[in-house]
């Protein structure tokens, strides 16, 4: 059976004249492509940034906001870009200048237009506003645009003024809800926060009556596509709309001039063209290529540049320029993603396009620097999460040569009201942006992937199991596939369109949930093994088993990944269960669910891509929402780089050893400083073969580095201050790196948080690492996680409850590193199960010697959920103490354990 599923020779292709009508979700408003850096200096399309000069107001503003004269003076100055929101921080609590609020607000400028303006053609551009636009110009009303991605644009030649002018934008991002004015616009719900404004640029551009068509959906008139690549010879097809907006017919000539990096020639024709008043006419014209050199990822992004000029009496009228980048690629679903006959593995990672201080409000070097940090991790690809990014993001995609996954922001929900089918209102709105996206983004080479949506199946863990029954369970799939087909009519050039599945026989699934694998062309599952559910391991069963019940539709791993905190420590991402959903989120834990979740991606070369979740941290939740996660407050923290896009975490630099050309020696755990315990692991990322590492000066010896790991296990460190140090040749080239780690006393014994991935401090001033230095037995919580509304279990006969919290139970055992002498072992233990309390009996051994025998915990204690504290002595004569938990009626417990001086 044929494999080779997708195959395309393009860069864009032709769009149908049939489907260029108006926009039924957007009656009045069309969006936009290109930016102003598309057009040449010498060309007479002009773009007039609007930036300074805004009024803003958020939430009611009385009568007469259209007027001239209307008194806005207490409104706040801003400049464009904007969001009012601030949502986000790396704190317990959101600081004073938090704002969360979603809602309508106002926007007023004044502007002058010269009498060149006012005698041309003139529109107003918005690259995005969110969620939903009216705009009025001069009191004049010039429409609405749904949707906070795209950019729209108005033709305003019939309201522009020569002299002042007055624009007043209502910017709406309510949040969606039964009879809202979101109701019917996407996004219904999604894990992040939906900044409200303008905020991207709104300019006023000004061209002739015979232009390149500006009112195509956002298009920009332009599209290309290249229907036969080959070594010695590529065709470039290049369509163009050109609209005529006089009202007179107009004879021109259309040249289309493709010009190599170094900016010559390559390739021109001319065609004359016949345009009617108040009409547009698509012209395709047919270039070829000789020898063309290929865009060919990040190994060679290599671009030309196709300049369409529309030419009348030797004037020329307008001119557009594109992206050409020229290249083939398939998708397989044995071999995964095919780049120019190659196969190339897509290692990617997800991007939010919010950051610290600035939400979605980013300046064009905003922009430049993800792409800079994600290209220097190694990446190959990027997901756009889960909307489209800006014009200078995707510029920028093009030559870097990413490949890039683009998505329709259908995502989470399918109906506000919980009905199990979307709304008309809804799939209009949906067929408007999914046409917006395509036509925006269509020249870009970068692009392979059209995802029409993400988890609209999760939806069904808040209207059924939420609901108690009382909900509908989603039916999505015929409506992806209406979708999929919309998009692939749009495009037919070979991209592919894509779903992002978030449950099928997973732990979250709601039983009768539809299959939507194969509702799309290509199909990635986000998966959270290791995170919300399960371990890596089943990671791996689960490809396996979906690559054996789907063999011919392409696989990928759209989303995996871990929260993980700059402040939050573990001594062992083994000793305890997560809270995926409330604190901490240790960094090395982070750190762990990646090494183990790309071993077994690796070992699946039948994936197409792979994409970690998140690149960068990202808001998430409100005021009124409050999400409490790891080290901030609602903030997503799966990120491998912080909110600020600048400060990169642990398990950045994993991947970098793993996927980089560049030389990596990296110590992990760097900014756990004060430590817990005097004997620890040290761990490197590297991409050496081996490295050698130095403790206070002196030399401990090398390790190898597999997998881009070195390990040093045991390490004990003095007392105090300690300096870690290591190095590693790559190529010749010498690498250190080096940390400072406080160590306590080993003569002052040993504390441990049985269970917990984290250590506390007690009220009478005692220090607790986390679970560390054990083998077998199982983890838990006493209150379980994913728990609503999850409080400390209290625990009678104890000042210190918290020691209680989890615990170890089974067959297990210790072993403690001790300097000789005499200890006194105390054990901290609370039988936190009713229904074995009269049952469970235990023994414990000290070094092969019982301590304990046939202990019952609710026995000694009186109860369940009571504490006990048994005590022993013990000599340690070979710097280790042994203790073994060995079950006799019943699993064997703990909770804590402290080992001090006699």
């Amino acid at each position: 059976m044929k494999k080779l599923l997708f195959l395309g020779a393009l860069v864009a292709t032709a769009l149908s004249i049939s489907s260029c009508g108006s926009d039924t979700s957007n009656t009045d408003a069309i969006g936009v492509s290109g930016t102003s850096s598309d057009v040449a200096a010498e060309s007479p399309r002009e773009t007039r940034l609007l930036t300074e000069g805004w009024r803003f107001q958020y939430g009611d503003v009385g009568e007469g906001v259209l007027a001239p004269d209307f008194d806005d003076s207490g409104w706040q100055s801003v400049a464009v870009p904007h969001t009012w929101n601030r949502v986000g921080s790396y704190d317990l609590e959101e600081g004073p200048d938090a704002n969360s609020d979603r809602g309508v607000a106002w926007y007023r400028l004044k502007f002058v237009a010269s009498e060149a303006d006012d005698q041309n053609r003139s529109y107003l551009e918005f690259d995005a506003v969110a969620t939903i636009a009216e705009v009025w110009l001069n009191g004049q009303r010039l429409g609405e645009h749904k949707g906070a991605y795209s950019r729209f644009r108005f033709d305003v030649s019939g309201a522009l003024q020569a002299g002042d002018n007055l624009l007043v934008v209502k910017a709406d991002n309510s949040v969606s809800a039964p009879g809202s004015s979101t109701e019917h616009v996407l996004p219904l719900g999604g894990d992040y926060f939906l900044f409200g404004g303008i905020y991207r640029n709104v300019s006023l551009i000004t061209t002739s009556d015979v232009q390149i068509d500006l009112l195509d959906h956002g298009g920009p008139g332009v599209y290309i596509k290249t229907p036969t690549v080959a070594d010695d010879l590529a065709t470039v097809d290049v369509k163009t709309r050109v609209r005529n907006a006089a009202r007179q017919t107009r004879d021109v000539s259309l040249v289309v001039t493709i010009t190599d990096a170094d900016d010559a020639a390559v390739a021109t024709l001319t065609t004359p063209v016949s345009v009617q008043p108040a009409s547009v006419v698509e012209v395709n014209s047919l270039l070829q290529l000789d020898k063309p050199r290929l865009w060919n990822g990040r190994q060679d992004p290599y671009l030309y540049r196709v300049t369409v000029d529309v030419v009348a009496d030797q004037q020329l009228l307008d001119r557009v320029e594109q992206p050409l980048g020229v290249r083939q690629f398939a998708f397989d679903a044995d071999k995964g993603f095919i780049l120019n006959g190659s196969p190339l593995r897509l290692l990617g990672a997800s991007r939010h396009q919010d950051r610290q201080g600035k939400g979605w409000a980013l300046a064009p070097e905003d922009h430049i620097e993800d792409m800079a940090t994600m290209a220097e991790m190694g990446i190959n690809s990027v997901r756009q999460a889960h909307y489209q990014h800006a014009p200078e993001w995707n510029d920028a995609a093009d030559r870097t040569g990413m490949i890039v996954w683009a998505e329709l922001p259908y995502t989470h929900e399918t109906s506000i009201t919980h009905a199990a089918r979307p709304s008309a209102e809804l799939v209009a709105n949906a067929e408007s942006q999914l046409v917006e996206l395509i036509r925006q983004n269509y020249n870009h080479p970068s692009i392979v992937i059209w995802a029409v949506g993400n988890e609209v199946d999760v939806g069904n863990l808040v209207n059924v199991r939420r609901q108690r029954g009382k909900g509908e369970l989603t039916q999505a799939r015929e409506f992806l596939e209406s979708l999929s087909e919309l998009a692939l009519r749009e495009d037919d050039s070979g991209r592919v369109t894509a779903y992002a599945d978030c449950c099928k026989a997973t732990p979250i699934a709601v039983p009768g949930m539809e299959d939507l694998v194969g509702a799309t062309s290509v199909t990635a599952f986000n998966r959270y093994y290791g995170w919300y559910y399960g371990d890596p391991a089943t990671m791996g069963e689960m490809l396996d088993q979906f690559h054996a019940e789907y063999p011919d539709q392409p696989l990928g791993v759209s989303e995996y990944g871990a929260g993980g905190a700059f402040s939050q420590h573990t001594d062992n991402p083994l000793g305890g269960p997560i809270n995926p959903q409330g604190r901490p989120h240790p960094e090395e834990y982070q750190s762990w669910y990646h090494e183990e979740n790309w071993k077994v991606i690796e070992a699946r070369p039948y994936l197409f891509g792979t994409w970690i979740w998140n690149m960068f941290d990202f808001a998430a939740g409100s005021h009124s929402v409050k999400r409490a996660e790891g080290e901030t407050v609602n903030i997503n923290d799966k990120g491998l780089v912080h909110n600020d896009h600048k400060q990169r975490k642990d398990a950045f630099y994993f991947y970098k050893a793993n996927w980089s050309d560049e030389p990596v020696l990296y110590i992990t755990s760097r900014r756990y400083t004060d430590r817990a315990y005097p004997v620890v692991d040290v761990r490197v990322y590297s991409n050496a073969d081996e490295a050698t590492l130095f403790l206070n000066e002196q030399e401990l010896g090398k390790a190898p580095c597999t997998d881009g790991i070195c390990v040093w296990s045991s390490v004990a460190l003095q007392s105090g201050a300690n300096s870690v140090r290591v190095e590693a040749t790559i190529d010749g080239q010498l690498l250190q790196d080096s940390v400072s780690w406080n160590a306590p006393d080993a003569e002052q014994g040993l504390r441990i948080l049985v269970g917990s991935l984290s250590g506390i401090v007690t009220a009478d001033g005692n220090r607790y690492g986390s679970d560390n230095f054990f083998s077998g037995g199982k983890a838990a919580p006493v209150v379980p996680f994913l728990m609503y509304n999850r409080q400390p279990k209290p625990v009678a006969g104890t000042d210190s409850p918290e020691l209680y919290q989890a615990y170890r139970e089974g067959n297990f055992s210790y072993q403690l590193p001790l300097p000789n002498g005499e200890w006194q072992v105390t054990l901290s233990i609370m039988e936190p199960n009713e229904s074995k309390a009269a049952s469970r009996r235990f023994n414990v051994n000290a070094n092969g010697v019982a301590v304990l025998e046939n202990f019952s915990p609710a026995r000694a204690a009186g109860a369940a959920f009571a504490a006990t504290t048994p005590s022993f002595g013990v000599t340690v004569d070979n710097g280790l103490l042994s203790l073994d938990f060995i079950g006799n009626d019943g699993d064997a417990i703990v909770s804590a354990i402290a080992i001090t001086r006699q």
